[in-house]
């Protein structure tokens, strides 16, 4: 039975900035910049654009539609602009906790420094707390600072991490094309982030499959998965259809390692088939950590609670369900334990009853 799940308090571990930025807002930052090179002139042309690019099924041409948002993203005024409309896009879907990942590198090319990208995008999550607070619509937003995986930046964007971990970036992450390019490779930089105590999330078991989860977590140390999707090539079922786990699947739910599942964009890149065989319901059967995510919600044309209706539609789940895997989501947060627990028993709980 279907509900609406916009008034329900949501918890976001996996959103893209540059893969959330409003349609509107890429038109008016390519005049703004001069950035010359996008597929459609009106708002409403331009959103279709990105949903059926990503719609190929290959991550490798999803991940090519971030070059249009990126362009646009050159700027210190325009990080600031598409920061704060986050922060009011997120604050108006109910989402109360998020933390949104960016890579530093790649806002360069019109003469940025790391800092000033970095700068720039915190001041904007700031401004947009404030005023969605004003709005009776709070919200914390943490960054977190991404590195590209086929680069060789990593360390340095793991320092600039640490140097800005007390004003506002919750941690760190690497992300893009799995496949050649696995966690091993930045292994220095989350070395020195487990010497300075600093929080990380790694990219692994979206495209690619067991062995890049298994070097996240083992060789790399990971504290979650982003999507993770493919821990289930590890769990086999016998002839009564019951479930058995191989030793890496149940590391990873004994540990309670979560896993930043992103069911529309798996859908799209093909990593799953669809949201009613998406592997976030039978792992949630099993009790692992899941947790929900949009992952980008321009080019999935979503939102949480667009996620939430899915899932409730199309999975079968229930409130108790999303209540469930937003307290996942909460305790697995890159915030301080107080923080979490005031947010899990001062709003969360309350907003579900």
């Amino acid at each position: 039975m279907s509900f609406d799940t916009t008034p329900l308090p949501k918890v976001l571990l996996h959103d893209h900035l540059d893969g959330g930025v409003r349609p509107a807002t890429v038109l008016d930052l390519a005049r703004e910049t001069g950035y010359g090179e996008l597929p459609a002139d009106n708002a409403t042309d331009l959103a279709e654009w990105f949903r059926a690019a990503a719609d190929s099924g290959s991550l490798v041409r999803y991940l090519e539609t971030f070059a249009h948002t990126v362009g646009v993203m050159q700027t210190a005024e325009a990080l600031h602009r598409v920061a704060y409309e986050c922060v009011r896009d997120l604050s108006d879907d109910g989402v109360v906790y998020a933390e949104v990942r960016y890579a530093p590198e790649q806002h360069l090319e019109q003469g940025l420094s790391l800092e000033e990208v970095v700068e720039a995008v915190n001041a904007g999550f700031r401004d947009g707390e404030r005023d969605a607070a004003a709005a009776g619509r709070p919200i914390v937003v943490r960054a977190l600072l991404t590195a590209m995986r086929h680069a060789a930046k990593s360390r340095e964007i793991a320092e600039l991490a640490v140097r800005y971990r007390d004003d506002g970036v919750g941690g760190f992450d690497i992300a893009g094309a799995e496949a050649g390019y696995p966690p091993t490779r930045h292994l220095d930089a989350f070395e020195y982030l487990r010497r300075e105590n600093a929080h990380f999330t790694i990219h692994a078991g979206e495209a690619f499959g067991l062995p890049s989860i298994w070097e996240a977590i083992q060789w790399c140390g990971a504290e979650r998965l982003g999507h993770g999707v493919r821990i289930v090539d590890d769990i086999q079922r016998d002839v009564d259809g019951a479930p058995h786990l191989g030793r890496l699947a149940a590391f990873v739910r004994d540990r309670r390692i979560p896993l930043e599942m992103c069911p529309s964009s798996n859908v799209q890149t093909g990593a799953a088939e669809s949201i009613a065989t998406h592997p976030i319901t039978f792992l949630k059967d099993l009790t692992f950590r899941v947790t929900l995510n949009t992952d980008n919600r321009l080019m999935s044309n979503t939102s949480m609670s667009k996620e939430m209706r899915l899932l409730v539609d199309e999975a079968g789940w229930g409130k108790t369900d999303l209540l469930w895997v937003t307290l996942n989501a909460m305790k697995s947060a890159f915030l301080p334990f107080d923080q979490r627990l005031r947010l899990i028993e001062d709003v969360i709980k309350p907003g579900y009853r």
